[in-house]
């Protein structure tokens, strides 16, 4: 199957193949909460309320069993009021701990030395000259003390301040705290205590990490002034590596799009479109050469969708690589913090400094990121999901004995004109596969396992739900931006009615899902796909990493985009925005895998290319 998705599109189709399923308890219970709003006291189930519940879930209760369940349905609601006595804060995480290996697996804990490619650049007349350079050109400049972090730090500030009306990608410039590390990693270096390639390089933060000191607003209504008292562990690490963190970039409202409290972030590439999300300012903020790298999340297409549409490099790690604790929960055993950098060299100097065991976020295996620039990458086994890479048959034509409405009439353009930018991008795609075969390459041929992926995205919605169960309860969820039946407050409360169940069942079918991909990588090391295609469900679900890297831009013949960004389709397009392609890899096998997408950049060149900002 070829279809397009981006996260917030695919939630609002997945949330609603949900329910079908057994949905009585939670009906039932959302029947009784709506009764009680008008109740000083609780309103106990009726007989009544269960024969509506059976009716929405389709199935058929006799009266004697209708009897027999109303006691015990009444006790189990007392059971869920004692639990929402506790007021569970968002840090709180399940008693229990995803696992995406297959049987069998193992992990590889043996850590060794990183080996980095060399570099050696050339320090500019204009210090602004270097605002797109690679890490490993800005760490070396530092590193031989031709440039101060003070010097980049105050430059990129600067950027930040001059691009972030035009592109609404900062929630908080941090520039004490940013100049204060700036000068104390001069000082270290100048004694010649260099701590790596990190050092002295300003970053940006999604506003989804905590910062002590500093708001950390999930980028929603009510949550501008929240603040922590502890920096979330991968601040702390990145501070440990002498990064300099220059800014809080936005992310849509508690992480879905674009869209936040503060405006729309924007692409750096064409600003009437939005970055796409929801690691948004993340993502234009590195694209605009606003920061030397940024800290994203996905937990499904996060750091993907806005890496495509902004033309940069992200890497989405194995799940349980990379600890979480100070970051929002969304999904407890689907999120993944990872870098978005210009290059993938970038994005594994960062992992190296982030990945590995806090003692506190229990999903954190113990496994090695051996980052070694110089792997024979041609030793490699490659395959590429066929599917994804073949035209879409067309849809059916319409029977012109029955007349069209005027919406079905403009629902019609709108489709034509997605099949062809769809059909326009397939172009890049392919020409990668004819890329990657005159590097040497073998690709074999793969397919996806056949199960029903759209159903088990419905986990997803149903740990946020409870994640944020409070801003349902407590109504506060009217303050967030976006109200549609496709946002949150909507999809909070649909999967009130996601029996507990269900969400087993689909957490059943899911380890079928990771033991059926899992088994690819038995016939390959490296996968090619689509970005914006069924995959980026698959591997979110199953835990796999993901390097999304620029494929160049749309030429001046690509179909013209919508007038209005509707944050639905990542594959608006346009003439002169970018293109990507995504690699996969087996689990923890990130290293590996980032070997072979750098080899990938390095013949193309195409993470060189930049907006050109007025």
């Amino acid at each position: 199957m070829n279809i397009s998705i981006d996260r917030r599109a695919f939630l609002a189709v997945s949330s609603r193949l949900g329910l079908a399923s057994t949905l009585l308890p939670g009906t039932l219970y959302t029947l009784a909460a709506q009764a009680q709003q008008t109740q000083h006291e609780p309103v106990k189930i009726t007989p009544e309320m269960v024969d509506a519940a059976a009716a929405l879930a389709g199935i058929t209760i006799t009266p004697e069993h209708r009897q027999m369940l109303l006691e015990g349905l009444n006790d189990l609601r007392k059971g869920y009021e004692k639990i929402r006595e506790l007021h569970l804060l968002n840090s709180v995480a399940p008693a229990f701990v995803f696992d995406p290996l297959p049987a069998g697996a193992t992990v590889d804990s043996e850590k060794k030395k990183p080996v980095y490619s060399a570099a050696t650049a050339t320090m500019p007349a204009n210090l602004e000259d270097l605002a797109f350079a690679t890490i490993p050109e800005l760490a070396d400049l530092i590193r031989r003390k031709k440039v101060s972090s003070t010097d980049f730090t105050g430059m990129y500030i600067a950027r930040l301040r001059k691009y972030d009306p035009l592109l609404h990608f900062a929630v908080t410039i941090t520039e004490e705290r940013a100049m204060t590390q700036a000068r104390e990693a001069d000082r270290e270096i100048a004694a010649g205590k260099y701590r790596g390639p990190l050092h002295g390089l300003p970053w940006g933060a999604k506003d989804l990490l905590a910062v002590k000191g500093y708001p950390t607003t999930w980028g929603a209504g009510g949550f501008e002034k929240q603040s922590f008292e502890q920096d979330a562990t991968v601040v702390q690490r990145l501070d440990a590596a002498g990064a300099v963190l220059i800014a809080k970039t936005t992310l849509g409202a508690l992480a879905m799009g674009d869209k936040w409290f503060g405006g729309r972030t924007r692409n750096p590439w064409n600003p009437k479109q939005g970055s796409s999300g929801s690691s948004a300012g993340s993502a234009s903020a590195t694209s605009a050469g606003c920061v030397a790298f940024a800290i994203g999340s996905e937990t499904l297409g996060s750091i993907s969708s806005p890496s495509t549409r902004c033309g940069v490099t992200g890497l989405r790690p194995t799940f349980g690589f990379v600890p979480r604790t100070g970051a929002m929960a969304l999904s407890w055993t689907m999120d993944k913090l990872g870098p978005i950098c210009r290059a993938v060299e970038d994005c594994a100097m960062v992992l190296e400094a982030i990945h590995g065991p806090d003692g506190e976020d229990r999903s954190v295996r113990n496994a090695a990121f051996n980052w070694n620039a110089d792997l024979d990458w041609k030793s490699l086994r490659v395959g590429y999901i066929a599917s994804e890479f073949e035209a879409e048959k067309p849809e059916a034509q319409h029977d012109e004995k029955q007349p069209l409405t005027e919406a079905d009439k403009k629902k019609r353009l709108e489709a034509a004109a997605a099949q062809a930018r769809r059909d326009y991008d397939r172009r890049y795609d392919l020409a990668a596969l004819d890329k990657l075969r005159s590097m040497g390459v073998h690709l074999q041929e793969l397919k996806l396992p056949d199960l029903p992926y759209g159903a088990m995205s419905s986990l997803l919605t149903a740990e946020a739900a409870a994640a944020f169960d409070d801003l349902t309860l407590s109504g506060r969820d009217n303050l967030l931006t976006e109200q549609s039946d496709e946002d949150w407050p909507n999809l909070f409360r649909l999967h009130r009615f996601y029996p507990a169940v269900e969400y087993i069942q689909a957490n059943r079918a899911r380890m079928l899902a990771i033991t059926e991909f899992s088994k690819l990588f038995e016939q390959v090391d490296v996968i090619v796909a689509a970005s914006n295609s069924e995959q980026l469900v698959v591997t979110n679900l199953t835990g796999h990493p993901a390097v999304i890297v620029p494929n160049g831009l749309r030429g001046a013949d690509a179909p013209k985009p919508p007038a209005v960004d509707t944050g639905n389709d990542d594959q608006i397009g346009g003439p002169g925005t970018p293109v990507s392609l995504t690699f996969l890899g087996s689990h923890y096998q990130d290293a590996k895998l980032c070997s072979f997408a750098r080899a990938y950049q390095q013949a193309t060149g195409f993470e060189k290319l930049h907006p050109k900002l007025g």
